[in-house]
């Protein structure tokens, strides 16, 4: 490990857990202050860390956080991206220690947003300090650290087309994903894009006793279930029309090399507790998860829930419906259509509303460019083994807003492992990861700088 890492874990390790102690949940508007906490904790950081310029900069929701470190105007740059928001820590009671308060128990540091996305955004911070005080930094450095990733980056769109010049430069790094595992570390270079709606159903005008008029009068509740049921057929496709036309289907030869990614079903299985896997019929538990698209409810209520009986029929049901898309799909038009025919399948006993929350474009990234060379050269240097290339299920849309906007290939280089349950209780990151990740974050910029400048 980097002598100067070495020497200063300990302060690393505590700055990062000031910062996974500020609740920044960017859903929940009781924590706004915390979000703007946040963001002045990660400004003030850049600024010791080295970097000659940092500042906040206000949008319509949560601020960005802007920095730069500059060296040479022929120097190649980097633009770093990150976030300092995180999710909800619901359900608080399934946490094994409480969210905002991050403890290291068996190697792992436990609390929101350990991995999703401030240790894994902080690391970069960390490598900046690392660099100036230990070694040579031989290209530009600009941060672009944003608080609304978590609800959709709504106004990350309009800021990076008002700021291109500022954020000029030559590949976009981000470490917001995972590797295959200790064993096989890996980088992303596809991603699935988002479509997330909320969908309302509604009876009678009122609440009414189940007693009197169960039976006579749709229940908001089976119907919504019956809809949402109708949404996938007996081999889980979907059943929207039109939703898989402008699906880019895999070669076999494609899906043969996906599939040659070490992967134990039986272990991912025991991992989940679960006694068997579902999905779409034909292809196999990575490409469920990597290369097709799929429909989820992630949230479904209505009437009463308290604790006790209450005989009541319920005026709405409600649920909160997300689908992830491959290439070749655009949000906006599965949006569109999944509006359609959810209205279209209800029957005329109930009203149907479907509000779209927010989307965003599925991406692939090249191997053969100087990024992505990079990038492998410095984690085989650091974790031993020459990084496989892989496709993740998640969805970070600025990865295409990158590239159509600034005309920027992403390099995903990310450290977390699928145990780490980002967006569930109990969130954790190895501490080893992040030590390993500032060091390999400092040799990515030597690397890319040299092929960068054809050495």
């Amino acid at each position: 490990m980097n002598t100067y890492i070495e020497k200063n874990k300990d302060r690393f390790l505590s700055e990062l857990f000031d910062l996974l102690r500020i609740p920044s949940v960017s859903a929940d508007s009781k924590y706004k202050q915390d979000v703007l906490k946040a963001a002045d904790f990660i400004k003030d950081k850049l600024i010791a860390a080295g970097a000659a310029k940092a500042e906040i900069c206000p949008t319509k929701g949560h601020p960005i956080v802007y920095g730069e470190k500059l060296i040479d105007p022929k120097a190649p740059t980097v633009l770093v991206y990150g976030h300092y928001d995180v999710q909800p820590p619901d359900p608080l009671n399934l946490w094994s220690s409480p969210p905002f308060e991050p403890v290291i128990k068996d190697g792992r540091v436990y609390a929101r947003g350990s991995c999703d996305d401030k240790g894994q955004m902080y690391m970069h911070i960390k490598a900046l300090e690392t660099i100036l005080k230990s070694s040579e930094l031989n290209c530009n450095i600009k941060f672009l650290i944003e608080g609304e990733e978590e609800i959709g980056s709504d106004n990350l769109d309009s800021f990076v087309k008002e700021n291109k010049d500022k954020l000029k430069a030559d590949v976009v790094l981000i470490s917001d994903t995972s590797i295959i595992s200790e064993d096989c570390p890996s980088i992303t270079v596809g991603l699935r894009g988002l479509c997330y709606l909320e969908v309302e159903v509604t009876g009678p005008k009122r609440d009414l006793h189940s007693g009197i008029y169960g039976g006579a009068v749709a229940n908001p509740i089976n119907t919504l279930c019956k809809m949402i049921a109708s949404l996938k057929d007996e081999n889980n496709h979907i059943t929207i029309p039109g939703f898989y036309d402008d699906v880019k289907e895999l070669s076999a030869k494609e899906r043969e090399e996906l599939n040659k990614i070490p992967f134990d079903l039986s272990e991912y299985q025991k991992e989940l507790d679960i006694e068997d896997i579902e999905g779409e019929k034909g292809y196999t538990t990575i490409e469920r998860t990597g290369i097709r698209p799929t429909l989820d409810v992630n949230g479904i209520w209505g009437g009463y829930t308290g604790e006790g009986a209450k005989t009541v029929l319920p005026s709405k049901a409600y649920a909160k419906i997300s689908m992830r898309l491959v290439p070749g799909q655009n949000f906006e038009k599965v949006t569109k259509q999944f509006s359609e025919h959810f209205k279209a399948i209800a029957p005329k006993s109930v009203k149907v509303e479907v509000l779209p929350h927010h989307g965003g474009e599925p991406a692939l990234i090249p191997t053969d460019f100087p990024g992505y060379e990079a990038a492998s050269l410095a984690i085989e240097e650091v974790w031993g083994k020459k990084p496989l290339p892989t496709r993740d299920g998640g969805s970070i849309p600025i990865v295409s807003l990158f590239e159509k906007v600034l005309g920027l290939k992403t390099v995903l280089m990310g450290f977390g492992l699928d145990e780490d349950a980002i967006h569930s209780p109990n969130e954790s990151y190895k501490v080893d990861h992040y030590f390993k990740g500032i060091e390999t974050i400092t040799l990515f910029y030597k690397h890319f700088s040299a092929i960068s400048k054809g050495k």
